[in-house]
């Protein structure tokens, strides 16, 4: 998902027609399947939704992630779900509500949730913080609590460079780390996201809800403008690509490349 190519990006698996699941076999499948998220698509119980959709990393249930929604509204929409709306999809999930809209071309993008934390992050945070990515405290551009459902908090530092540098240690939290690109590259962005939910710090590839919560506090700081392309899963050779707009009303729109690489039955 987020990637122009196939067999780039960040992979999910979705389950169609989950309804008998039990939550105990949701989270046995998402274990096996080790990939960071699986999702599990179900009829909605609010009417206004096209769908419920039900989020499980290897280790635990989140209320809402960005590349799973997109790639599991990918596999609804072809697998024949019909939307209610032209070309708007109403996605059910932890967080509420979530809109999912196609691009004349196809792309598909989500609209950002609302914080649920957002402000600054305090000094002994901070230090842990920078700590844990192997970096001095005063290479802290500025942080921010970045949380739309899975308690990102956002580090930015001086230079994309810098980012692609970063080789942290152990974190006991979701760190989200962004830099810029010089005027004029083509990505504006480069962004990479540690979580102990990887291996006890690993690295997730592209992470659509940490690009919302980002976009949203860098649009409404003016730190960027919209649109915008953020780069993510550089380090790790997944050259993901995450396309950010707005609306004049203030909504934020997170959007990416989805494709269907592997299709089949599972015995549940």
């Amino acid at each position: 998902m987020f990637a122009e190519e196939p067999f780039l990006g960040n992979p999910v698996a979705v389950v169609h027609g989950a309804d008998d699941l039990t939550d105990d076999a949701m989270a046995r499948f998402a274990r096996w399947t080790n990939l960071s998220e699986t999702t599990f698509l179900l009829a909605p119980a609010d009417e206004r939704a096209d769908y419920r959709l039900r989020i499980f990393t290897p280790e635990r249930e989140l209320p809402f992630a960005g590349h799973p929604t997109l790639g599991s509204a990918h596999a609804w929409l072809e697998a024949g779900g019909p939307p209610a709306r032209q070309d708007l999809i109403i996605q059910e999930c932890g967080v509420g509500l979530v809109p999912i809209r196609r691009s004349p071309h196809g792309q598909l993008a989500f609209k950002a949730p609302p914080l649920i934390r957002s402000g600054p992050v305090d000094q002994p945070l901070l230090d842990e913080i920078a700590a844990s990515l192997g970096i001095k405290r005063e290479e802290i551009v500025d942080a921010q609590w970045a949380d739309n459902g899975p308690g990102w908090v956002a580090v930015e530092l001086a230079s994309a460079d810098a980012v692609l540098a970063l080789a942290p240690g152990v974190t006991s939290r979701d760190i989200g780390v962004f830099g810029p690109y010089p005027p004029g590259s083509a990505q504006a962005f480069e962004v990479r996201a540690f979580t102990p939910l990887i291996n006890g710090t690993g690295e997730d590839p592209v992470t659509g809800s940490l690009n919302a919560s980002l976009a949203v506090w860098l649009l409404a700081s003016g730190k960027a403008t919209a649109p915008y392309t953020a780069s993510q899963g550089t380090a790790l050779g997944r050259r993901g690509r995450v396309h950010v707009t707005a609306d004049a009303d203030g909504s934020v729109w997170v959007g990416g490349g989805t494709h269907t690489l592997i299709s089949g039955s599972v015995y549940l």
